[in-house]
This record gives C-alpha cells, sequence and structure tokens, in this order.
C-alpha cells in the first residue's frame, strides 16, 4: 500500500503492480501489510492486513506497507529487519534518516522507474512524484532482487562496505 497521489473519495491504498512480482519470480509466505478485505495478485500463501505489526510473522515475506506519515515506515522496516527474511517496497527518500537506516541494513537494494500502483478498483494511478526501491534481507530476498535486475525492473545495489 501507498498513498502516491492524493485520492478523490475513499481510499488511499495503492497496489503494487504484478509485472514487479513477475520480475522478482518467486512466491512469500507471507504478505505482513495486506490490506484489509482484499484480494490483490501478491503471490504468497498467507497475509496479515490491519495486525500486520502486531502478528507474529513466519518465512519468507512481502512487505509494501502504508508510506504515510513522517517516519511511519520505521516500525515496518524495524519488524522486517529482525525478520531478516524477505523483500520490502519502500518511497526512494535516500535522504531521510529512515532510509539511510534501513540501507546500511539491507543485503541489497534495488532502485526501480517510478512504479504506477494499483488502485482499489484494478485503475492504475498517475506517475507517483519519486521513485522506490526495494530492499532485500535474507538469501530469498537477494535471490529475488538479482531475478529482477536481471528482467530490467532496476538498478542493483549492495549496500555493505559503503559510508552512511
Amino acid at each position: 500500500m501507498s498513498h502516491w497521489e492524493p485520492s478523490v473519495g475513499a481510499s488511499n491504498e495503492w497496489y503494487t503492480p504484478s509485472y514487479v512480482f513477475d520480475a522478482l519470480g518467486c512466491r512469500f509466505d507471507l504478505d505482513v501489510a495486506h490490506p484489509h478485505g482484499v484480494r490483490t495478485h501478491v503471490p504468497c500463501d498467507g497475509y496479515l492486513s490491519r495486525d500486520g505489526l502486531s502478528t507474529p510473522w513466519f518465512g519468507f515475506i512481502w512487505m509494501n506497507p502504508p508510506f504515510g506519515g513522517r517516519n511511519g515506515l520505521t516500525p515496518w522496516l524495524d519488524q522486517f529487519f529482525a525478520h531478516g527474511n524477505g523483500v520490502a517496497l519502500v518511497p526512494d527518500r535516500t535522504s531521510a534518516p529512515w532510509f539511510r537506516d534501513a540501507w546500511r541494513q539491507a543485503d541489497l537494494v534495488m532502485f526501480t522507474p517510478k512504479i504506477r500502483f494499483l488502485r482499489p478498483d484494478g485503475s492504475q494511478g498517475k506517475c507517483p512524484s519519486n521513485g522506490t526501491a526495494l530492499m532485500a534481507v535474507g538469501k530469498r530476498g537477494c535471490v529475488a532482487l538479482e531475478n529482477a535486475y536481471r528482467a530490467g525492473l532496476g538498478i542493483l545495489a549492495r549496500p555493505e562496505g559503503l559510508a552512511a
């Protein structure tokens, strides 16, 4: 989920388009920030929605958390890195302290072109104001990002050994 453009009406929920999952070429055990009461095309076996931060996570996870609020991603990223096995989609905000903290903890990061997220009705949103990054932690996450790199989804970066 994210909130890239103002919603006209009822929702600020936005869903990751299927081409991202096609490029990752994997299946997840759990989507930890799945929209409540909605079925999307996230290739996974289990879903958490409103209780994503309060329910224990298991297996290989997908995380596209709510993008709203200053530092609103911090609790999600803290739990993501503590879990240590998955792929997270976050805004490409390299100047934000939370991004730099996450960068230091990620095993691999992919910077993608601007993703046109999907509205709840399935229509595609306009081009967002900034790009996104996929962060991987753990071996399966790294394999997924390497798959996406080979598929041409974005630019792959390995944070190790780089200055903060």
